[in-house]
């Protein structure tokens, strides 16, 4: 079952074509990851997905439901915490937490939260730190356990040890069968904690790929030093370029099969050869290439 389904939507800002025909769904109970660079149109689409945007085009259901014409119904089963976290600067962490306690009039997991994420909510928002806004921003929005979660950057502005607490809340809150929507510029992040992702680029998407599958792509990085000179040239061919001319060698990039990149390497004399995998962050970089325009 899809809990968020996007068709086709669009939302330009005059001239400017902010998200163009972005199409994704998020199934229910799965952790989805929505990366992209700044300004290619992330925050711009949970906008629209909150309803607090009108689309210039294109359809979102959510939970089943119209995003636009069933916003208020929907809002009652999420939770969200947006990229700014702004509220009352007048008000304490309690006052927030009570007066959403007494709108939802439900039980909520506010206590339990506080102490996880060390929150002292006695403190007026305009004297928290933004850490501490944060932290505050993500007590609000999880504390009903709902059936989604919308998250722009939830662990921004968070230290280590805070970060990994939020990742075992939502960890338990997605065996729990929630579901959960978020975008991050954490690549550590999006591997422990997302099932797939869908990823952005000057509003539109570039891939959707699950995480495991991403780890399989065939990349790897090559250090070589070579004990006599060498033609760099060589290393530019089909899926193979040199990235760095080093001291006495190369770094280079190999998309696919290695072996023609070894074949070419036995006509040297090679003092140190050294071969890695490239890492998440190298596969991510990948699709926000020119290549991909």
């Amino acid at each position: 079952m899809s809990v968020i389904e996007v068709k086709g939507l669009t939302k330009y800002f005059g001239k400017t074509h902010a998200v163009d025909g972005v199409s994704f769904s998020v199934e229910k109970g799965e952790v989805f990851g929505f990366l992209g660079p700044n300004g290619a149109g992330k925050t711009t689409t949970i906008r629209c997905l909150m309803n607090f945007l009108k689309p210039t085009a294109g359809q979102i259901s959510i939970l089943g439901q119209d995003a636009q014409k069933n916003s208020t119904e929907i809002k009652n089963k999420i939770g969200f915490l947006s990229g700014d976290v702004r509220l009352y600067d007048g008000w304490t962490g309690d006052d927030h937490i009570k007066f959403l306690e007494k709108l939802r009039a439900r039980e909520s997991r506010a206590a339990e939260l506080i102490s996880k994420l060390n929150f002292d909510p006695k403190l007026k928002f305009r004297a928290l730190s933004s850490g501490n806004k944060q932290k505050l921003g993500l007590i609000l929005s999880l504390m009903f356990e709902p059936e989604l979660m919308i998250m722009d950057e939830p662990t921004l502005g968070l230290d280590p040890l805070l970060q990994n607490s939020i990742y075992e809340i939502l960890e338990d809150l997605k065996k729990k069968g929630s579901t959960i929507f978020m975008s991050s510029h954490n690549l550590a992040e999006v591997d422990r904690v997302c099932d797939r992702v869908g990823i952005i680029k000057d509003g539109k998407i570039v891939a959707i790929e699950s995480i495991s599958s991403l780890k399989e792509m065939r990349m790897h990085a090559v250090r070589v030093h070579f004990n006599s000179t060498y033609n760099k040239n060589d290393f530019n061919f089909d899926g193979i370029e040199v990235q760095q001319e080093i001291p006495e060698g190369l770094i280079i990039g190999v998309k696919g099969d290695i072996n023609p990149l070894i074949k070419k390497l036995a006509n040297y004399s090679i003092k140190e050869l050294e071969i890695s995998h490239a890492s998440l962050e190298d596969i991510f970089l990948e699709f926000y290439s020119k290549e991909k325009q």
